[in-house]
C-alpha cells in the first residue's frame, strides 16, 4: 500500500485493527531506509531505527549526501507527532519525551548532522551550521507529514532545545508549537556577565565557597591528581591528543566543575563537596563524578567535536570565574571551544547568527514554550519574548536544574504550559483523575 494511502486509511495501530502496516509505509517514503525495528517499546508503540538520505549542503546538491539517523516511536497516524531535535546523537532506545507522553503521540528523533553516524565519509565542517541543521529538520517534517498529517510539536533539551528554536526561525510553519527545555541564548559571545553573576549568586554562600575551595585544592594537588588521571588513561587506553595533555584536561575539568555541579546537582548535594582536608582520592572521585573526567580524553572528546565546533563558530560559549584560582592556572582560555576541536579544522566565529535568532524570537516567534530551571547556569542567558512574540511563554521551575521538566513547574505554571501544549496540538486537556 503506498505511503500516502496508508496515511489516509490506516486505523490506530494500538487498536490491533490495521488496514496497512507502518513498516511498509516507511519503506515507501523516498530516501528513507528502515534499518531495524527494535523491541522494548511501551504497549501500543512500535520502535524503528531509520536512515534518511540528506544533502550535505541544502543549497548545493553537488556537495553530496549523507545518511541521517532517525528513530520513530509509532502509535497511531491520528495522534499528534512530536519532532525530537536531539542536538547530539539520537538515543537508540524507545524513550518518549515529555511532550510525547503528555500528548500520547508519535515521536520522531533526529540525530544532529555530523554527530554519531550521521555524517559523510569526508566531513566539510563549514556545512555544520544552524541553517543546514534547520533544513535537515524541515526535510524530515516534510517527508513524514505524508504519514502523520495531524498536529506536530517540536521539542528538545539544552542544545536540542536550541535546535528546535533554530528550526522554527527558518521554517516557522513546519510545526504547530515548540517546547524548548533548558535552551540558552548567548546573543553576544563577548558578554558573559550574566553567566558570571549567576555563578556568584546561585545557592548559598557556603556552598559556593566550598566549590571554590575544592577547585583550589584540586589544583594545589595537581601532581597527584594528574597522576591518577594518567593512570586511568593508561588502564583504559585513552589519550589526550585533542585537548593536549592530562594536565590541561584536569585544569579544564576543575574550571568547569561549578558549572557542571549546578547544572546537574542541587543544594542538597553541597554537603558532599570535599572539604579542604579531604584525601586526594576523595577529591579526585568527586571531581570525576562532577565534571566527568572521561569527557576530556580522546575516546569521548572525539564524539563532541561537532558540538564544540558549533559553539566556536556560531552558538558561543560561557566564561568561568578564575579570580580565586590566581597563581594556579597554566592554560589561558582552557574552556574555550577551540581547545576541543583539532587544529586542522578551521574555525571562524559568525557574530550574526545568534542575534538573528534572538531577533526572530522577539519579533516574529509564535507558539514557543521555554521551560527553564532557576538553578541551571546554562540558562543564565535565556531566551526572552519581545513585542512581536505571539502565544508564547517562558516558564521557570524554582528549584530545578538542567534536567527540568514541565512536571517540575509550580502548579499554575504547569497548568498553563500544559494547556498551551494541548491547544497547539489540537487535543483536549485530559481531565484530572
Amino acid at each position: 500500500m503506498p505511503a500516502a494511502a496508508w496515511a489516509v486509511t490506516a486505523a490506530s495501530d494500538r487498536s490491533g485493527q490495521r488496514r496497512g502496516d507502518i513498516r511498509e509505509a516507511l519503506s515507501d517514503l523516498p530516501g528513507l531506509r528502515v534499518i531495524e525495528e527494535r523491541p522494548g517499546a511501551e504497549p501500543g508503540y512500535r520502535f524503528f531505527i531509520l536512515g534518511l538520505r540528506q544533502p550535505v549542503d541544502h543549497a548545493d546538491p553537488s556537495a553530496g549526501t549523507f545518511e541521517q539517523r532517525l528513530t520513530l516511536l509509532h502509535t497511531s497516524a491520528d495522534r499528534p507527532t512530536v519532532l525530537f531535535t536531539t542536538g547530539y546523537e539520537v538515543p537508540l532506545s524507545p524513550r518518549r519525551t515529555e511532550p510525547a507522553v503528555l500528548l500520547d503521540g508519535n515521536q520522531i528523533g533526529v540525530e544532529h548532522r555530523f554527530f554519531g553516524t550521521s555524517r559523510p565519509a569526508t566531513v566539510d565542517w563549514s556545512h555544520q551550521t544552524i541553517r543546514q541543521a534547520a533544513d535537515d529538520h524541515h526535510r524530515v517534517v516534510k517527508l513524514f507529514r505524508k504519514l502523520y498529517r495531524g498536529a506536530w510539536i517540536s521539542t528538545g533539551g539544552s542544545k536540542g532545545g536550541m535546535a528546535s528554536v533554530y528550526h522554527r526561525r527558518f521554517h516557522p510553519d513546519d510545526v504547530d508549537g515548540t517546547v524548548a527545555y533548558s535552551a540558552p541564548n548567548n546573543v553576544d559571545d563577548r558578554e558573559d556577565s550574566a553567566f558570571l553573576r549567576f555563578l556568584d549568586t546561585v545557592g548559598t554562600a557556603s556552598c559556593r565557597d566550598a566549590l571554590k575551595a575544592a577547585q583550589r585544592q584540586a589544583l594545589l594537588r595537581r601532581d597527584e591528581m594528574v597522576a591518577r588521571y594518567e593512570a586511568w588513561a593508561t588502564s583504559t587506553g585513552s589519550t589526550f591528543r585533542i585537548v593536549g595533555s592530562a594536565d590541561k584536561a584536569l585544569e579544564t575539568a576543575v574550571l568547569r566543575a561549578p558549572v557542571m555541579f549546578w547544572q546537574n546537582r542541587s543544594a542538597s548535594d553541597c554537603a558532599a563537596v570535599p572539604a579542604p582536608d579531604a584525601t586526594t582520592e576523595e577529591l579526585y572521585r568527586w571531581l570525576d563524578a562532577t565534571a566527568v573526567l572521561s569527557v576530556y580524553a580522546d575516546p569521548v572528546a572525539e564524539h563532541f567535536i561537532p558540538y564544540f565546533y558549533q559553539l566556536g563558530t556560531q552558538m558561543g560559549y560561557f566564561d568561568v570565574p578564575t579570580a580565586h584560582l590566581t597563581g594556579l592556572l597554566r592554560y589561558p582560555g582552557a574552556v574555550e571551544p577551540r581547545n576541543f576541536v583539532p587544529r586542522d579544522i578551521p574555525m571562524r566565529f559568525d557574530r550574526r547568527a545568534m542575534p538573528d535568532i534572538d531577533r526572530w524570537v522577539r519579533l516574529h516567534g509564535s507558539r514557543l514554550l521555554f521551560v527553564n530551571g532557576a538553578q541551571d547556569p546554562v540558562v543564565a542567558e535565556p531566551f526572552r519574548l519581545g513585542p512581536g512574540t505571539r502565544d508564547s511563554r517562558i516558564a521557570w521551575a524554582p528549584d530545578a536544574n538542567h534536567r527540568v521538566r514541565i512536571a517540575d513547574l509550580p502548579s499554575q505554571g504547569r497548568a498553563e504550559a500544559t494547556a498551551a501544549l494541548f491547544r497547539w496540538a489540537g487535543v483536549p486537556v485530559p481531565a484530572r483523575g
